[in-house]
């Protein structure tokens, strides 16, 4: 066509029709050009207004654009979970569905769906990169070891499930953990190190190297072949937690909708209610007269820059009109305290119980990194989800309350039997006195919510612990959790660990002696 429109000659200022074959044949059959054609490309376009090889140019540059400039930064994702489009600038999908990210800030993405193609925004932590191992079940990213267990050893999930994690220790090589049961009967989670080749394959054992990683998982579905057991079917993974709506702190209190009282203490009520009747939260309204507007706003800006996986998360708060409420993550075990006591709690066996400890001590551990103080730290300011993960509450609010029974440290509302000497007596509050309180959680967990100091008047705990009285080691209890609990309760606060030392004792606390890793079958 070029060929005949050009007569066979030169189109214009030394171009042939040859050239402009070529840009035209580029423009339906792509492959890789340099980029310094852009160039060219510009300077023929703008000595070439009219004529087939103008359309040849325009074709060839919309594709260069295309592939070199679009193309390039454009990322598809597969979500990983369903979600319901709640505002109008939303954008809703279903599982599996394929969208285009368009701009990525924070916790909400723009995205484009290639189904329907409508635009919105979406909560980053329910989608993953197409075409990467991130899109399978049984892969669970930025997940410790220790992490791994817990989640297998949830009560969703039975022996021979599994995961695939990401090493902590050889970044960029991979991990099998399997849940198992132990010569007791015990469950117990054993872990695989998944080798590379060099030439790109994968195995856990020499004798049988795999393609890749799903190869690898549907041989040991079929068959041990050397691990434990046979894979059975991934490890439930919690649904993702939806992000808090963009900019909603300060909310209406008509946006919340209460459904269920959960329980009532010493300065007000907590529920389980809806927000804007789509998303599951917490409410604790706080008695009037409680505390003051301002000075619990200036704490709970404080506390919502506090985000750790051990927190609860503080989503938002309504202080317009008394009483207060505090909008927190919904936690569908309540307390550690209720749960211990509760028929489900008196059956977790005394692993569990010490993993609680664990993670108490690691939401701890950042509270101290942050130079924070909590305070009120206690089994009831600890709550537990619904595949038995700990996370702390209400840290820091102690700080604000203006109630005369509080405030006087001696008052009947004070929780004197959780509280370190130096904070009772000089109310000097600190990340050690927080230790102490940390020493007297272990005691409630270890005999699943009994009253520490039991038989005893605040008064005479006071008195006793001022001489050296300390709490005798509970039945039960292994000699080394208490050698950690009287730790806490040293005299001299700096004599106290720090919740770094304890959280990684804790961790340890049945595989210190063991090997993280099973040997190669």
């Amino acid at each position: 066509m070029l060929i005949l429109a050009t007569n066979d000659h030169v189109v214009c200022d030394g171009i042939s029709h040859l050239l402009c074959l070529f840009f035209f044949f580029f423009s339906f059959f792509s492959f890789p050009l340099p980029l310094s054609l852009l160039s060219l490309c510009v300077d023929l376009m703008s000595i070439i207004p009219h004529s087939y090889a103008f359309v040849a140019l325009k074709l060839f540059l919309v594709k260069f654009l295309y592939i070199y400039v679009y193309t390039e930064k454009e990322k598809i994702a597969i979500a990983l979970y369903p979600y319901d489009a709640i505002h109008a600038e939303d954008l809703g999908f279903k599982k599996g569905e394929k969208l285009k990210i368009l701009e990525e800030h924070g916790e909400w993405w723009k995205a484009k769906s290639l189904t329907s193609r409508k635009e919105g925004f979406i909560p980053s932590n329910y989608v993953a990169e197409a075409d990467t191992i991130e899109t399978e079940e049984w892969f669970f990213k930025d997940i410790a070891r220790k992490d791994a267990e817990r989640q297998l050893l949830a009560p969703a999930n039975k022996p021979g499930s599994y995961l695939i994690r990401e090493s902590e220790t050889s970044k960029g090589s991979y991990s099998l953990s399997i849940r198992d049961v132990d010569a007791q009967g015990l469950d117990v989670v054993k872990h695989y190190k998944i080798r590379s080749l060099d030439n790109g394959g994968y195995y856990i054992s020499p004798k049988i190297t795999f393609n890749d990683i799903n190869s690898m998982i549907k041989h040991y579905h079929k068959q041990p072949d050397g691990l434990c057991r046979k894979l059975e079917k991934p490890c439930e993974k919690p649904k993702a937690q939806k992000p808090w709506d963009k900019d909603a702190w300060e909310i209406s209190k008509e946006s919340i909708k209460m459904v269920k009282k959960l329980g009532a203490g010493q300065f007000g009520e907590v529920w389980m209610a809806y927000y804007n009747n789509s998303t599951k939260v917490a409410v604790k309204t706080l008695k009037p007269g409680t505390m003051s507007v301002e000075a619990f706003l200036e704490e709970a800006n404080l506390m919502k820059t506090l985000q750790h996986d051990r927190l609860v998360r503080l989503y938002a708060v309504v202080t317009k009109t008394e009483p207060i409420y505090i909008i927190t993550e919904f936690m569908a075990n309540g307390s550690l305290l209720d749960f211990l006591k509760s028929a489900a709690g008196c059956k977790v066996q005394l692993p569990k119980l010490i993993d609680f400890s664990a993670q108490i001590a690691e939401g701890m551990a950042y509270i101290e990194k942050k130079n924070y103080i909590h305070r009120d730290l206690r089994a009831a300011n600890v709550l537990v989800s619904d595949s038995l993960l700990c996370k702390i509450a209400d840290f820091g609010l102690a700080r604000v309350i203006e109630d005369d029974q509080y405030t006087a440290r001696e008052g009947a509302k004070f929780p004197i039997k959780w509280t370190a000497p130096e904070a009772i007596n000089y109310g000097s509050f600190t990340i050690k006195s927080d230790m102490w309180s940390f020493g007297v959680l272990l005691y409630e967990i270890i005999t699943y919510g009994k009253n520490p100091y039991p038989g005893m008047s605040n008064s005479e705990v006071m008195s006793s612990v001022q001489r050296g009285y300390r709490m005798p080691r509970p039945e039960n209890c292994p000699t080394e959790l208490y050698e950690i609990m009287t730790s806490c309760w040293k005299s001299k606060p700096d004599d106290r660990p720090t919740f770094d030392y304890i959280q990684s004792v804790l961790d340890d606390f049945y595989t210190a002696t063991e090997g993280q890793y099973q040997q190669q079958p």
